[in-house]
């Protein structure tokens, strides 16, 4: 059984715990925290690859319908750890170890790849430091509720990288515009909730005290929703990026065409007649 596999076993049978983060589920929500609050929550090479397996196994979930994602302590992310990850990527660059490098830049990538690919909808609680990684990790959630505290910020630029990272440059534009996403990958500068929230970043604000109950309440109202119909949909905005018009009306024809075949479907129209609310079951 692969890693995935287990994961995603361990997942169903409510046994799931991560080494690196929190995991909690409350019936078909499950919450990841970020645990390391002293260090305003940084990632670490493994706790990456334990994210990435995590969001591969919850494709294959059948209890997990929409997931929150969110940081302990008062701050959501700050981004891949100083010493643990950016002092040995240093080291790679003088031994002029490229193929290292290029191995941990894949494995980043590919957790944006995970979170885009599973099915269900990712809410991220965002408090506090949201600051490169962290950042990119709200970027590629499916919904976002920030506070008036909240600090974003795309900051590779600061230590000499490119605004590129892990899907940026994609991304980032088709939330928020592509001027505004050119000025915070060139300047690396962060942006409050207030400008986030005027910019289409952050669906709605939230307070401190309230923005992950708020996510998870989000969550729940969308688990209890036609959650087959919900994995169309982000897939449908997923592939469609790189559609044009009269392939894009296609391709949600026969997306439209299969949601029509499941039985939620069948429920919707019968409670309707009935006057009354439908029970999605996700099939």
């Amino acid at each position: 059984m692969s890693v995935v596999d287990t994961i995603a076993a361990a997942i169903d049978a409510g046994s799931y715990q991560p080494q690196h983060f929190l995991w909690s589920q409350s019936g078909k929500v499950a919450t990841v925290t970020l645990n390391r609050p002293e260090r305003k929550n940084p990632l670490t090479f493994d706790s990456y690859g334990e994210l990435r397996d995590t969001f591969y196994a919850l494709a294959r979930s059948k209890s997990v319908k929409t997931v929150v994602v969110t940081g302990a302590g008062g701050n959501f992310c700050s981004g891949g750890d100083v010493h643990e990850i950016i002092g040995p990527l240093v080291k790679m660059q003088e031994t002029g170890d490229m193929p290292g490098l290029l191995a941990f830049t894949r494995m980043t990538g590919d957790l944006v790849k995970a979170m885009r690919h599973c099915p269900q909808p990712i809410v991220a609680a965002v408090d506090g430091i949201c600051a490169g990684a962290g950042a990119i990790i709200a970027m590629a959630s499916d919904l976002r509720i920030g506070t008036v505290r909240t600090k974003t910020a795309f900051l590779f630029v600061r230590v000499g990288l490119a605004g590129a990272d892990m899907g940026a440059c994609n991304i980032l534009p088709r939330i928020i515009g592509s001027g505004r996403a050119a000025e915070l990958l060139y300047t690396g500068r962060s942006f409050s909730g207030e400008e986030g929230e005027r910019w289409g970043f952050f669906n709605r604000l939230a307070e401190a005290e309230t923005v992950l109950t708020e996510a998870q309440a989000l969550a729940a109202e969308l688990a209890d929703g036609p959650t087959f119909a919900h994995g169309i949909t982000k897939d449908c905005l997923h592939r469609e990026w790189s559609m044009d018009i009269d392939s894009a009306i296609e391709a949600e024809a026969q997306a439209q065409a299969i949601c029509m075949q499941t039985k939620d479907y069948g429920r919707a129209y019968r409670a309707f007649a009935a006057k009354q609310k439908p029970v999605f079951e996700g099939d």
